[in-house]
This record gives C-alpha cells, structure tokens and sequence, in this order.
C-alpha cells in the first residue's frame, strides 16, 4: 500500500532534528531506500518552504511536496486524499496528527502514526540481511603465517 507521510511529523520520530539543514533530504533518503526495498510509492509533505523553494519534486521513488510557508503539510496532505477520490482507500496515511488521521478516515485511507511508521521503517532495514556477516578476528598466528607466506614468494 503506498504512503502518503507528514515528514516534520516523521523526522524526529527516527532520531533526525528538524533543526538540521538537510533534514528533509535525510528523510527523503531514508524513505527512498524503504520505497525500493518495499516496492511501495511514497509521497512525502514538508510545510515551511520559503519562497521560491515551494514545488513537487522527484527524489528518486520518493516525490516531495514542499508547501509554501503560510500553508500547512496538513492541509496539503487533505487536499490529496480529496483529488484522490475513492482511491484514497488504498493509501496509507502517516502521521501523528489527530486531524489528518481523522481525514484519512473520512476518505477511508488507512492512517499510521509516524512512531509506529517509524518502527516499521526500522524492522524493514534491519530485516536486511547483512553481507559477509561479522568481522572475523584474525589470531597472532595466521597474521604471522601470512606474512611468512607473502614474504617468503619471489619475484
């Protein structure tokens, strides 16, 4: 089911701060590896963009709203789920904002809070198995025989 994710909500739900100056780009990436691992569209709204900077953007799989300052993601995200239609029903919303869970209810979109989202975010990059496994320790010895081994070849 695809997304559509509040992202000032969401930041600091995965330890990012919304006071960094990249934290939208940080949040975009961490959502673009969970879209291509999920397989899922995601769409994400940031309020607060100063003028000139306000748009949608492709980020990857991720497309980014940034909402023009004096409006709210809030709303951009309601005015979504409404063009969407009956649609709307195979979206999932995520945030912990009671009025956009209550929108996503009214267009019958299923709706997440952004901790559990985050939660979810986490079990998916950490069900990613990891390549080669551990670091393996290398013993006094084998480092001694491979440094006989090396060192004993001739040109």
């Amino acid at each position: 089911m695809p997304y559509l994710i509040d992202g000032h909500n969401l930041i600091p739900k995965l330890g990012l701060r919304l006071d960094a100056p990249d934290d939208e780009m940080e949040l975009a990436g961490i959502l673009r590896e969970f879209a291509r691992l999920k397989r899922q569209q995601v769409e994400v709204y940031f309020d607060g963009a100063p003028a000139g900077h306000a748009g949608t953007r492709s980020l990857g799989t991720v497309r980014a709203h940034f909402v023009k300052q004096g409006e709210s993601a809030d709303n951009a995200i309601r005015t979504r789920l409404h063009r969407m239609g009956n649609s709307a029903r195979n979206w999932t919303v995520v945030s912990s904002d009671r009025e956009v869970q209550s929108a996503a209810r009214v267009y019958q979109a299923q709706s997440i809070s952004s901790e559990e989202f985050a939660r979810t975010i986490q079990d998916v990059f950490n069900s990613i198995p990891k390549i080669g496994g551990e670091d393996k320790k290398v013993s006094a010895q084998e480092v001694e025989h491979w440094l006989k081994l090396f060192n004993d070849k001739k040109p």
